[in-house]
């Protein structure tokens, strides 16, 4: 009798990549937004506009270096996150260049300025550092747990980040702007990104303690009086920069970030409450004393009865920006064919989803916001696969402050809450939102390659052995 031996070793099943699919997407995401760079040239002009290939080449470039880059350093990431960025970030591109053929808006600048300087060109600029900067993200970030290693750095620097516009000039009544060698950036939207990497490392530690209650009130599970002290914390600072730099925006940001994170780290009820309760409390306080809060208050409240009154302009913003999206119905006027252009400058920033509710309607408003939802879902679907404590905190991190952006500027411009004055992420004109943005779509596709990724095959072992006898 002789005795075989055969071992076997049981190996990863190996995921797909999905790869081929983000490509056949990213083809779309990039025609989609050259036939309405298309539309608009013909509603305007009644020709196709010269620049057309110039700018489907460009789009489509940037697009192609994008995909190269993730399918060489995060090849298992979600296929969907780039083709949404691109689609909007075009799309974006195209309703800027519409405005900046508004001879309103080319009469105003000369007259003012003395020249006009288009923003679409700048905002393409952009749009390619951005790129650069998510290329530098996936090459550079081999595994997102390494921001863990920075928890109490990144508070550091996302506070310096926080406070250092109050040491500039206020820009329409709110400091949140800073002006170096003639460039201007705005650091609350890189702030966002780095206090989340803040929150999910301390949470990460802190949540057990965090989620321990001491008494029962009214169906809620409240806190011990000692683990109050963060969220206090963090109230008094959104307050401080709500007081001292007028910036309703960021404070909203920066608090409800917190309060979501702490609810998903402690799975406690309470602390939305108490979140909820000091928000409202800390706006009514500033608001009682100060005037542009005061200002943004009233013309939220009724823009139209201080319409030709309110020297802020406030009012007559949200009255324009109501208007555009009731004369735009359920489909709209069609591109390059509404007067979203007479609520001035800012048409093009602040309020650039008045010309996506004009000319596009409510069906075009919808699409919008549909798209912002989808990159919001796959990070939360990021969140739910990542394998780590930590990558689970900074996905939903990262999603939940993309998400409380768009609700605070559409919000702000629909009327729904008031007027804020932060940018429409990949959609609105700026350089810093365009980089931040970028930035955080490349952190949550390196979280998601993370999570996707097959698990190494395990090491052999001797209960893999099987013996078979062999009778002669």
């Amino acid at each position: 009798m002789s005795v075989v031996t055969n071992t076997t070793t049981i190996g990863a099943i190996e995921a797909p990549s999905r790869r081929n699919t983000e490509l056949g997407l990213l083809a779309f995401a990039v025609v989609i937004p050259v036939f309405a760079y298309l539309n608009v040239g013909l509603a305007l002009d009644g020709k196709v506009p010269t620049g057309m290939l110039g700018y489907g080449l460009g789009l489509g470039l940037l697009a192609g270096v994008a995909h190269l880059v993730v399918r060489k350093f995060a090849p298992y990431a979600d296929p969907l996150l780039l083709p949404l960025a691109t689609l909007l970030n075009g799309l974006g591109l195209v309703l800027i260049w519409r405005l900046d053929q508004s001879p309103r808006l080319i009469r105003r600048a000369e007259t003012l300025f003395g020249s006009y300087s288009p923003d679409a060109p700048k905002q393409l600029l952009y749009s390619a550092m951005g790129i650069a900067l998510f290329a530098a993200v996936l090459m550079l970030l081999k595994d997102h747990r390494i921001l863990q290693r920075y928890t109490y750095i990144s508070m550091a620097v996302g506070l310096v980040l926080l406070i250092l516009p109050m040491f500039f000039p206020a820009v329409n009544g709110a400091k949140i702007w800073i002006s170096i060698g003639g460039f201007t950036i705005q650091p609350g939207e890189f702030a966002k990104i780095v206090i989340a990497v803040f929150f999910s490392g301390y949470l990460m530690v802190k949540r057990d303690a965090l989620a321990l209650a001491s008494r029962r009130f009214m169906g809620l599970y409240l806190p011990r009086g000692r683990d109050l002290g963060p969220i206090i914390a963090i109230w008094g600072l959104s307050i401080l920069i709500l007081v001292f730099e007028t910036d309703l925006g960021t404070s909203l940001l920066f608090f409800g970030l917190f309060v979501v994170m702490l609810y998903v780290a402690t799975e406690r009820t309470s602390w939305i409450v108490f979140g909820l309760l000091m928000s409202i409390g800390g706006a009514v306080g500033v608001a009682s004393f100060e005037t542009h809060v005061q200002s943004r208050v009233n013309a939220w409240l009724d823009p139209f009865a201080c319409y030709k009154s309110d020297a802020s302009g406030a009012c007559q913003q949200i009255g324009d920006a109501l208007l555009s999206f009731g004369s735009g119905g359920t489909l709209g006027t069609g591109l390059g064919q509404g007067n979203s252009d007479l609520i001035g400058f800012a048409a093009n920033a602040d309020f650039i989803l008045t010309t996506v509710g004009e000319e596009l309607g409510l069906a075009g408003t919808m699409a919008f916001l549909l798209l912002y939802a989808l990159i919001v879902e796959r990070g939360v679907r990021t969140a739910l696969a990542a394998r780590d404590p930590f990558g689970k905190l900074l996905a939903i991190g990262l999603s939940s402050a993309f998400a409380i952006q768009v609700f605070v500027v559409a919000g702000g411009v629909m009327g729904l809450i008031p007027l804020t004055g932060m940018t429409m992420p990949f959609v609105a004109y700026g350089g810093s939102s365009v980089l931040a943005n970028w930035a955080l779509i490349g952190i949550l596709i390196r979280i998601s390659d993370t999570a996707r990724r097959p698990a190494p095959a395990p090491a052999p072992s001797p209960d893999a052995e099987m013996t078979q006898v062999v009778r002669p």
